[in-house]
């Protein structure tokens, strides 16, 4: 099949939600799961196998195990949301957080915390689920924009997941070129230091004009336990699920201890806040499903052959794989993946141009993190935009330093003298 028509399907997409939204004037009315919808059915339309099979390979992309993992992960956070709202967790840690940090300073505050997480866990997904919901309250209080707060925390969850050591994109970006991990720390760190410092000083800035004080009661200690463990567990290495699962557990034995739960209500809960991430979850299968397509029709192999064609020196080189890296991630919306997918071809090309391992390795992981970041169906923004309510188009606007880092990225490559 012709590589653009393969990837006529990501068009499809893109012309269905972003016209529709533009002829709404409102970005949040129009579903993204329609718009995947839509587009799935033309990807299966468009494909040369007997229906059965064009089924049968979107299904087994949208049922892939990683998918499903972040299913659920997603069931997970949500039950977890929403039994520490019905308990009032999220109010005492809420509370707990003004209390401490100067109102003035709250915005570089969170960022910097959701920094800091994300490094310890290596999981932008964990940060966010740890910290969305206790911004999201801060954002209620102190009458803030919560696109912004929780921007500042999806942007800081990017941070650590760039450059933790047990993060899967480290790993993999590691082991594509054979690099030593703490080798592509120093590259990385080098190259977004100035992104850190750039939106730190943007959020001190914007911390100065916060003129309301916001009202806070006494804290509830008892009910601190569920978050604070979550971020401790989180912060010691904890698989994500394990993390949640527990989170649930605490939440029910607070829950029952203060007596704002009983058994009914813990369930109820519980199925209030997986169904609130139920959009999302179809999101996820739908995204998964088509971008298999196009996968299995050649597109993502049609763009790396065409990119890897008219590279010419070191530059261009480096510029080619933060390109074949992006657009990788941009048809699969996994920064993983997208590694695991031009590993090879990142390989070679550090190889015929000289360039060194440590450099290849952290081109890929910054401009995976930077498109990840920013695509309104990546699983970072759907799962802030399913513990806030808001749309991810409503986030992106906000989400500084994943644009910083990837102007840090491109600067370094064209800056560089050789």
């Amino acid at each position: 099949m012709p590589g653009l028509l393969a990837l006529s399907p990501l068009l499809v997409f893109l012309v269905v939600y972003l016209v529709s939204s533009l002829l709404a004037g409102d970005f949040y009315k129009v579903p993204v799961s329609a718009a995947f919808m839509l587009a799935s059915v033309y990807a299966i339309a468009i494909t040369r196998e007997n229906l059965m099979t064009r089924i049968n390979i979107f299904s087994e992309s949208a049922g892939h195990w990683n998918i499903m993992l972040m299913v659920w992960i997603f069931m997970l956070a949500g039950a977890f949301a929403g039994s520490a709202k019905e308990i009032g967790s999220i109010e005492a840690t809420v509370n707990f957080t003004l209390s401490i940090v100067p109102v003035k300073a709250l915005l570089a505050g969170l960022f910097l915390t959701a920094c800091f997480v994300s490094l310890a866990i290596g999981t932008s997904v964990g940060t966010i689920v740890a910290l969305i919901p206790v911004a999201n309250g801060i954002a209620t209080q102190t009458g803030l924009s919560q696109p912004m707060i929780a921007a500042l925390i999806v942007g800081g969850s990017f941070f650590g997941d760039n450059l933790s050591f047990i993060s899967d994109t480290t790993i993999a970006a590691t082991r594509a070129v054979g690099c030593a991990m703490k080798d592509k720390f120093r590259a990385n760190f080098m190259t977004v230091l100035p992104a850190v410092l750039v939106v730190t000083g943007i959020y001190i800035y914007k911390g100065l004009n916060i003129g309301v004080e916001p009202h806070t009661e006494d804290v509830e200690w008892i009910k601190l336990i569920p978050y604070i463990s979550v971020i401790v567990l989180a912060v010691c290495g904890v698989d994500v699920t394990l993390v949640l699962l527990l989170g649930i557990v605490l939440n029910a034995v607070v829950g029952f201890d203060t007596g704002t739960l009983d058994w009914f209500t813990f369930l109820g809960s519980i199925g209030n806040g997986i169904a609130g991430m139920g959009d999302l979850i179809i999101v996820t299968l739908l995204a998964g499903g088509m971008l298999g397509i196009i996968r299995y029709n050649g597109g993502l192999e049609y763009i790396m052959k065409g990119i890897v064609r008219h590279v010419h020196g070191r530059k261009g080189a480096e510029l080619g794989i933060g390109l074949i890296t992006s657009l990788a991630n941009f048809c699969t919306a996994n920064n993983t993946i997208a590694i695991i997918t031009v590993g090879s071809i990142v390989d070679d090309i550090s190889d015929k141009y000289q360039i060194p391992k440590r450099r290849a390795a952290s081109l890929m992981d910054i401009f995976s993190c930077f498109v990840q970041g920013i695509i309104p169906y990546g699983a970072q923004l759907l799962m802030a935009a399913g513990l806030t309510g808001l749309a991810t188009t409503q986030i992106i606007p906000y989400l500084y330093y994943p644009f910083a880092a990837g102007i840090c990225v491109v600067l370094s490559i064209l800056l560089r003298r050789k």
